[in-house]
């Protein structure tokens, strides 16, 4: 393994047992600013929650990809759609839809678009419910 993979697997494995774990009881606690993706593993059938940033739209969630399209929430949303729980409810989503980050920011309150445009946040995709 090189370096940059190695540094990226540290970095996601802090990210899973720190951040990942705060921010997931959070929004188990009720915030309207994280949300919780259910979803199964196309590999391994398993069902795996993480903590996302989303925002309710008319037919779905508006989701900030914090480190992209790549990430396996992502990717096991597409391959069969997966659940969001948002202030305890639990709603049935489909697969994601990319859209642009004008039309992503849109979606979310002026301090929230201020941050994320700070944090220089470009990917953004909308969970449409089933």
């Amino acid at each position: 393994m090189g370096l940059r993979s190695r540094v990226q697997a540290g970095w996601l494995f802090l990210i899973h047992h720190s951040l990942n774990k705060l921010t997931g009881g959070i929004a188990r606690r009720g915030s309207t600013r994280f949300s919780i993706v259910r979803t199964v593993g196309r590999k391994s059938g398993k069902t795996f929650e993480t903590p996302i940033i989303g925002q309710p739209v008319d037919g779905g969630f508006m989701v900030e990809l914090t480190y992209g399209p790549q990430v396996n929430w992502y990717q096991n949303l597409i391959a069969g759609g997966g659940e969001i729980i948002r202030q305890g409810v639990t709603t049935r989503v489909l697969a994601p839809i990319p859209v642009t980050p004008a039309e992503g920011l849109a979606a979310f309150s002026p301090g929230q678009r201020a941050l994320l445009r700070l944090m220089r946040k470009r990917h953004f995709a909308k969970l449409p419910t089933a």
